[in-house]
């Protein structure tokens, strides 16, 4: 089935660790490429920002790009230098880009800064509720930078205010008296770290509650089937498309009714993903009710339709079906096939071969008041019946660009089989097989379902 490619999320400096230069953007702020010289320059009050980049005090020479930049945000309009010369870890001069309020910040606010030092006496733009609020500036920060580390700059006697800053979330508060270039740079690589590390943390718990969602959904999506009292065999196989996490969008289901006729579906919805698992998900459970209740054939797929027309989110979803009723003597079957792939039947001392697929209807979804034909097939006293999605028979074959296909589907199902290969083994090593012929992992989902039955 064809599926949209996920957009990759960029990943700004603070994230990644690196530093590229920042482009010149012909603003007030004027970025320098290279280190200027230790001598701080008194700052011209018309101008909106700067950006200071400080080497060791015995150097007088350019040096080589920054690796670490760092915003200050302060109101001081002279320019005081509170700010003392920074070096990073390995000696290189730490670049220092000055902003007087959160609009300048804003601005100055490029991938490319790792690290934020907030005086908290600056005043926060007015906004409702923000009066009695302390550290309404910092909140400010931390939902324009959520991604890059924060140090918080407080009075000598403004620890408690510091202490609270950080549990609200900046990475550590630094004493504005107490300033010196080592603890500054200490300071700031420490904030780089820990928010890096938080970072990571923090998308490692969404990947667990991810796969936590994942978990629920595939259960869903793989059920228990209900074959109490039948004689016939059950294996399956299900294999999401790894390139798109755990969720796909193929089902299947095997009820047996009171009457002792077992049915069998296997089912795919276009794309893969949540929405479209979801929807498998809830196509499957209507598929097991209406069944129990009595339909089958194009009264049970016309119903289904209807479900699948309110649930998608889109008009152009659809799904493939194929729904199998074998009869109480295991001798006969009817199939419906909406657009699907047919089924694959094995029987002993004859070759495997495709059921009928000449009234194939279409996919559930495209066309409104659609029929879908049941047809009667005779199965034999001992047999295997294989129904699968797609995804199996779509991978390609090594280096010649071709897919594996239906044909190339039952020339392997039958090598496997004169090799003694049956139910859960058989569908795990054909899976596995046409991994390797395809070179890796399948894009697509892969679901298989295996009734047998024996003399």
């Amino acid at each position: 089935m064809p599926v949209p490619i996920p957009r990759q999320r960029a990943i700004p400096a603070a994230e990644g660790g690196q530093a590229p230069a920042a482009p010149p953007n012909g603003g007030s702020a004027q970025d320098s490429s290279e280190a200027r010289t230790a001598a701080p320059r008194a700052a011209d009050p018309s101008e909106n920002t700067t950006d200071r980049a400080t080497t060791a005090p015995d150097r007088a020479e350019p040096t080589a790009p920054t690796n670490l930049t760092l915003l200050l945000i302060e109101d001081d309009p002279g320019g005081s230098p509170i700010v003392p010369d920074l070096l990073d870890q390995s000696g290189k001069p730490i670049r220092v880009r000055t902003a007087r309020n959160l609009t300048e910040a804003e601005r100055l606010l490029t991938d490319d800064v790792h690290c934020i030092l907030l005086d908290l006496a600056l005043p926060a733009p007015g906004r409702a509720g923000d009066g009695d609020d302390e550290l309404a500036v910092l909140k400010h920060v931390l939902e324009l930078a959520p991604r890059h580390a924060v140090l918080a700059l407080t009075g000598a006697d403004d620890a408690e205010r510091g202490a609270e800053a950080v549990r609200v979330g900046a990475q550590d508060y630094l004493v504005r008296d107490e300033l010196d270039g080592r603890l500054l740079s200490r300071a700031i690589r420490y904030a780089v770290e820990r928010k890096r590390s938080d970072s990571a943390e923090r998308r490692l718990a969404e990947g667990r509650l991810r796969a936590q969602e994942n978990a629920r959904l595939e259960r869903g999506l793989l059920p228990t089937p209900l074959l109490d009292g039948s004689p016939l065999r059950f294996a399956a196989r299900y294999r999401p498309g790894r390139s798109r996490a755990l969720l796909g969008g193929d089902f299947y289901d095997v009820v047996r009714t009171p009457d002792g006729t077992v049915h069998a579906m296997i089912g795919d919805v276009c794309g893969h993903g949540p929405d479209e698992a979801a929807l498998g998900v809830e196509l499957r459970i209507a598929w097991r009710a209406l069944t129990l209740a009595g339909l089958c054939g194009d009264q049970l797929l016309g119903t289904l339709q209807e479900v699948l027309e309110h649930e998608r989110a889109d008009d152009e979803i659809f799904a493939t079906l194929c729904t199998v009723d074998i009869a109480p003597d295991g001798r006969r079957a009817g199939l419906c096939l909406a657009g699907h792939p047919s089924p694959l039947l094995a029987r002993p001392g004859l070759p495997p071969r495709l059921l009928p697929y000449d009234n194939n209807g279409p996919a559930l979804g495209l066309l409104p008041g659609a029929r879908w034909p049941r047809m009667q097939v005779e199965l034999g006293a001992e047999w295997s019946l294989m129904l699968y999605t797609d995804g199996l028979i779509e991978g390609r074959v090594g280096d010649t660009g071709e897919r594996l296909g239906q044909d190339g589907m039952v020339d392997m199902i039958g090598r496997q089989l004169s090799e003694g290969l049956r139910g859960e083994e058989l569908l795990r090593t054909a899976v596995n097989e046409v991994r390797d012929l395809n070179g890796g992992e399948l894009t697509d989902d892969v679901a298989v379902l295996l009734l047998d039955r024996a003399a």
